[in-house]
Order: C-alpha cells, then structure tokens, then sequence
C-alpha cells in the first residue's frame, strides 16, 4: 500500500523521460509522459465510488480548480443504488421497490457536476458496469455486480485506460479507510493506488501509452476543522441531531499535508450538494448539511488531503494551498 508523503521529505519523486514521438508511435517500452508542455492545461481526476462523494469531499475543491482553468474530470465508480432516499417524492426508488435510484442519480450527478462548472460524469467501465455493494455484510455485497465484487485485472484496466487517456498531472482518491468505512470507498482506495502505480509501466498494454502521475492525494476531513465546524453550528432543523463524539470521521491533524479554501466557491458547492436532493439536505442557514439519517455536518471552508506520491510544496503555514504545487508546466492558483 501507498504510504503518506513525509512532511520532512520533499525530495522530487522519479519520473520517466519525455518522448519525442507522437503517442500512435509509441511503443510500451518507451518511458512514460510524465511531463506536461507550458501549453497544457492542469489536468485533475478525481475518483469516487457513488454520485455525491464528489461534492461532499471535493465539490469546493472541484469548483476552485475548474475556475483557475483546469481540466477537472470526476470518476464514478458505480451508481449508487443501494443508497436510502430523502422525503417522498423519489422513494419508490429505492432497491427494494422500482429498483430505479440508480438511474435518477445520473440525472443528480450531472446537475451537481453542471454547478460545479465541471466536465460531466465519467463512469468506470461505463454507467452501469458495477453496482453499489451497500455495507459490508448486506446482501447488495454478495451480488455478482457488485462493486466489491469485480474483476479485479477488467476494473484496475479500465482505471488505467482512464488515467492515460485523459493523463491526468494530479490524482484523488480516498484513504485506506475509504473515508468512513464503506466497502465500495475501500475498493476505489486500493484501485487508484495500483492505478497510479501502474499507469506509467508497461502495464495493461491495452489501455494506452504509460503515463506517470505527478501527485496522487486521499480526500480526508482533519479533526481539529471538523470539531471547529461542529462548534460553530448555532442551530439546525428540528429533525435533525448532532453528531455524537468520533461518531464522524476525521484524520489526526499531524497527517495532513494540503488544504484548499474553498471560501471563493462555497456557493457553488452548496448548489452542488442541494442537486443530490435524494441524498443530501443543505440548512437554511446554508452551513449545514445532513444525509438521510439527519446528522448535522458541517460544510466545511477547507478541502483538506494527504499526499502519497509526489513532492511535497508546503507553504509557510506547513502545509500546501495548491494541489499541483510543485508540479512541472503548472503555475500555482490560489
């Protein structure tokens, strides 16, 4: 498994050469691309296992970048049909009924994506290819299209072609924890991590030229800005609760290695996350958000990562403010 960048180390990551050949003639054996021309975009994919992980981790993040000029693209791993439904209007949805949530959350993943001013959704091996796997232990796990359940060598290929298709400078992905534990999170955790790998050998020598990812970061939530944003909520709708203690995940401080203010985007985000209308409930107050089980979280001003590839540009607070820090061809956005 990828180990976390040591904040004291910030020697540059090995990258293979340039090459003067075009990709059509490219053999595998060459080096892989790994550095961008001064003409090419910033280029970021994030990969996520259900339509609305990406607004809920990264939607500011999303957002900032697409407005400092990136080429942002978010990968989605499955459909997210074993998800509960808020209120009644779309709750015959759901599995044990229409069966139907899946296809709707297309429909709310292009919204949210629009908001965010993003390219729209990709989906590995296409829509559909995998399903949601529910929790660990549920029957939706031990279904044969079940997420957790793929081939491993046809999903970790179809992620590679991915990556150097679209050759991507900068990588998200989530934590071994996959954030909170769900297993569909955990198989993108350990997907993305060989992706990256993988992507610049010749490996899968079907899926394109190599191409070598310059930084690759896990989205995480930092205690300390976790239990401030829990602080600072003064009132929340009368259904709903707040959190009991450890009862949300976060990361201890130490290991954080980048943070983004997403201040300048907070409203595009909060559109974002209303456009998941069957998952996801914003407060009137707009600082606020709750899922189906009607926990207050905050909607938190920073975006915060651990980088585990890649060198690491710290600023001097400790801590990086730009994802593509560091990364040759790409001026920095703040």
């Amino acid at each position: 498994m990828t180990e976390p960048v040591d904040t004291n180390d910030n020697d540059t990551a090995s990258s293979g050469a340039m090459t003067n050949k075009s990709t059509s003639e490219q053999t595998m054996t060459e080096p892989a691309i790994t550095e961008p021309s001064m003409t090419e975009p910033q280029r970021l994919l994030l990969v996520h296992a259900h339509p609305d992980d990406e607004t809920i981790t990264t939607g500011g993040t999303i957002a900032h970048y697409v407005r400092a000029g990136a080429d942002v693209t978010v990968l989605t791993c499955s459909l997210g049909e074993e998800g509960e439904v808020i209120g009644e209007t779309w709750a015959d949805l759901v599995v044990d009924r229409a069966d139907q949530l899946g296809g709707y959350r297309i429909l709310e993943l292009h919204r949210a994506l629009a908001a965010l001013g993003c390219n729209p959704p990709r989906f590995l091996g296409g829509a559909g290819r995998w399903r949601d796997s529910g929790m660990a232990g549920t029957s939706a796990a031990r279904k044969p299209r079940a997420f957790v359940n793929a081939d491993r060598d046809e999903a970790l290929g179809a992620l590679v072609a991915v990556m150097r298709e679209l050759r991507p400078q900068v990588v998200v992905g989530y934590d071994p924890e996959g954030g909170y534990g769900h297993p569909d999170h955990q198989q993108v955790h350990s997907l993305v991590t060989e992706a990256v790998e993988v992507c610049g050998t010749d490996s899968h020598p079907g899926a394109g030229s190599p191409w070598e990812v310059s930084k690759f970061y896990w989205t995480v939530t930092g205690h300390d800005q976790l239990q401030a944003g829990l602080a600072a909520i003064e009132e929340i709708p009368a259904h709903w609760r707040m959190p009991e203690a450890g009862e949300l995940p976060s990361v201890p401080e130490n290991t954080i290695t980048t943070g983004i203010d997403i201040r300048g985007v907070l409203d595009a985000k909060r559109d974002a996350l209303r456009a998941h209308a069957t998952q996801v409930t914003v407060a009137p107050s707009g600082s606020e958000y709750a899922l189906s089980n009607d926990i207050a979280q905050p909607i938190l001003l920073d975006e915060q990562y651990v980088l585990v590839r890649g060198e690491l540009c710290p600023d001097e607070t400790g801590r990086e403010n730009d994802l593509f820090a560091g990364v040759l061809g790409c001026a920095s956005h703040h």
